[in-house]
């Protein structure tokens, strides 16, 4: 009979993990407002970016790799460094009124939707 978990299965695990798994996310629609939280415990304001291009949202979080003291003998090392990055396809949205918020690790971004009925055209038939 074959232990249910191998030693090896956690460093697999981590290795084949998706970047975006560390980025756990609600997205929700209230008051013609799109509202995202997302935890990113750990980090800091300074090392998060949020920028919108044509209706996508990026959000990045990077953290660097802090000098390592040479005198540590490391039994077990869970946490790493990196660059880890989402993006949201939101569609028409007021690029200029988003904004964003970090608080005790959580961030939270109000995205205004552009009014349908202010988008909508109308053409006229000839």
């Amino acid at each position: 009979m074959l232990p249910r978990r191998f030693y090896f299965d956690n460093a697999l695990d981590q290795f084949f993990e998706d970047e975006g798994a560390k980025m756990k996310c609600d997205i929700y629609e209230k008051d013609n407002v799109y509202h995202v939280e997302m935890d990113l415990p750990g980090f800091t304001k300074d090392e998060i970016k949020v920028e919108c291009n044509k209706g996508n949202l990026i959000i990045t979080a990077e953290k660097e790799e802090k000098d390592e003291d040479e005198n540590k003998k490391y039994l077990r090392k869970e946490r790493f460094y990196g660059k880890y990055t989402r993006s949201f396809y939101l569609g028409d949205i007021q690029e200029d009124a988003i904004e964003a918020k970090f608080d005790n690790g959580t961030l939270h971004i109000s995205i205004p939707q552009i009014d349908k009925n202010e988008s909508k055209k109308l053409i006229d038939i000839q």
